[in-house]
């Protein structure tokens, strides 16, 4: 498997910081999974950052208690903090459709999905987390068939987990990922031949073109 749409920079910087909400996490993780070159770039991001960490010296402390002060806090941070997805394992898992950690949160993989029509042969299904800064869901777009055109109010991310689909000149096979925003104006694709499965994690709602999808957006959730 040859992958030809990567991760940005800045994204993988945001994910090796621990910016990331659980949303963007997830799909990133997923992509790293499928992915070495983006797994690469994000150890030489984070050999870098724990190289220039080691250089910093420490505060002198003030108080003979500020350790067991910062222990405590961290404590209570894992405890009440909603931890973004575990890193991917750093092999492919040849024998999923869908790799961890994105199989986890959906209960299993593609076999044992219970899909929501969403009309005209596609299907998603929502994914809950715990973030309220995204919507992440998984789609079923039938092969042939097109994602009616549509732009966005804010970033979107979009992975491929099986089948492909075009957008314009480039073709997103699986393990590729497309990042768009409200500069894009876009009608993604399906390749004939098999059915196009991806993650989608957006942070507004799409903004169609269409009258006739916008008047039962509000019913499809999308």
């Amino acid at each position: 498997m040859k992958i030809h749409h990567h991760l940005s920079d800045e994204l993988l910087l945001e994910y090796a910081s621990g910016n990331l909400s659980e949303g963007w996490s997830l799909a990133v993780a997923t992509h790293l999974a499928l992915c070495p070159e983006c797994r690469r770039t994000l150890e030489a991001m984070e050999g870098a950052a724990g190289a220039l960490f080691d250089k910093i010296k420490p505060a002198p402390s003030t108080s003979s208690d500020s350790w067991e002060a910062m222990k405590a806090r961290l404590v209570a941070e894992e405890v009440t903090e909603k931890r973004p997805p575990v890193p991917a394992k750093r092999s492919p898992d040849h024998a999923f459709v869908i790799p961890e950690p994105l199989r986890s949160y959906l209960g299993g993989d593609v076999k044992d999905l219970k899909w929501n029509a969403l009309g005209r042969g596609a299907y998603q299904i929502r994914i809950p987390t715990a973030d309220k800064d995204t919507q992440v869901r998984l789609l079923k777009i039938p092969a042939g068939k097109p994602v009616p055109e549509h732009t966005h109010d804010g970033r979107e991310i979009t992975l491929v987990l099986a089948g492909s689909f075009r957008d314009g000149s480039d073709i997103f096979a699986r393990g590729d990922v497309e990042e768009a925003d409200g500069d894009l104006l876009h009608t993604p694709h399906a390749t004939e031949g098999e059915d196009c499965i991806c993650l989608a994690v957006t942070e507004a709602p799409l903004k169609f073109t269409s009258w006739i999808v916008r008047a039962i957006q509000p019913i499809l959730k999308i």
